[in-house]
């Protein structure tokens, strides 16, 4: 329990809007004690995978801001922490706050990581993540991938790459048999594999079409032209057509953004594209079956 001098401000939760109240405040000459009930901070928004009106990834925007608040001289932040008690009368206040235990020392951690990935806790390979698979055609070609590939830890994300090519997606069978021969726990496999938005745990279709949404491409009409192409095909973004022959799902870059708006079919580039040009693209595709 500490007395804070009058002067000082107490901001409670280290969202966007804390965390851009705490460094307005702090820009004004105030001394700011921000609390996080988290053991991070940066709330919902960090969470999100596009932020509207851009499309922009969500970090791509707030980074900067974590950045600047936890090195900012006039605040203090506390995270890991709740408010057990205020006493006092306003200009004066005590404030009592309790810090949950993290088992690490937060004066020298420099968020690497390496503890995470080093956690005898969630890093065991528990009897309960893995079931006995049959073992299939399938799951056999599951194998010879993972053999392939070496069969280390280190391999996942290659792993992962070459399953989903295989199989146009990333099966749960697939994923068990992989968290079983890498010793991986299934829910280490299944977050990356969620994470990556080139991974997909839902079958697709035989072609899939991918709008480019990035900001060279949204002001320059990729909306219009997905909204095109969802009416052509009958599906949403992110689903796949009844006969299986159509996926459609949006990326945030291609990194061709001089060729904006940007189509690419089962990895063909279609740049400069128009509305009356959706149309023939897809029946392009549709002719080929």
């Amino acid at each position: 329990m500490a007395s804070k001098k009058v002067g000082s401000v107490m901001v409670l939760g280290a969202g966007i809007a804390g965390i851009q109240a705490s460094m307005d405040l702090a820009d004004s000459g105030f001394k700011v004690y921000l609390i996080e009930k988290d053991p991070s901070i940066g709330g919902a928004m960090v969470q999100l995978d596009k932020t509207f009106p851009t499309n922009d990834c969500s970090m791509c925007i707030v980074s900067p801001k974590l950045v600047e608040a936890s090195r900012h001289n006039n605040i203090e932040l506390h995270t890991f922490s709740e408010v057990e008690e205020i006493t006092g009368e306003p200009g004066h206040y005590t404030v009592k706050i309790r810090q949950k235990a993290r088992s690490v020392d937060a004066d020298t951690c420099t968020g690497c990581g390496n503890c995470m990935a080093a956690c005898p806790v969630s890093q065991e390979v528990r009897v309960q993540d893995i079931y006995d698979l049959e073992i299939t055609d399938e799951v056999k070609r599951v194998d010879a991938i993972i053999d392939g590939c070496g069969a280390e830890r280190e391999a996942l994300i290659q792993v992962l790459q070459e399953v989903s090519e295989e199989f146009k997606y990333l099966p749960e069978y697939a994923l068990r048999r992989i968290s079983l021969r890498l010793e991986i726990p299934f829910s280490e496999v299944y977050g990356t594999a969620s994470f990556y938005k080139a991974f997909s745990m839902e079958p697709k279709g035989k072609h899939l079409v991918q709008v480019c949404m990035g900001t060279a491409c949204h002001v320059r009409g990729s909306a219009v032209v997905l909204e095109k192409i969802e009416e052509i095909l009958g599906i949403g973004d992110g689903m796949t057509t009844e006969d299986k022959k159509f996926s459609l799902e949006t990326v945030n870059c291609l990194g061709a953004c001089a060729l904006g708006p940007i189509v690419v079919v089962d990895g063909e580039y279609h740049g400069n594209m128009t509305l009356p040009g959706v149309p023939k693209l897809i029946d392009t595709y549709v002719k080929k079956d």
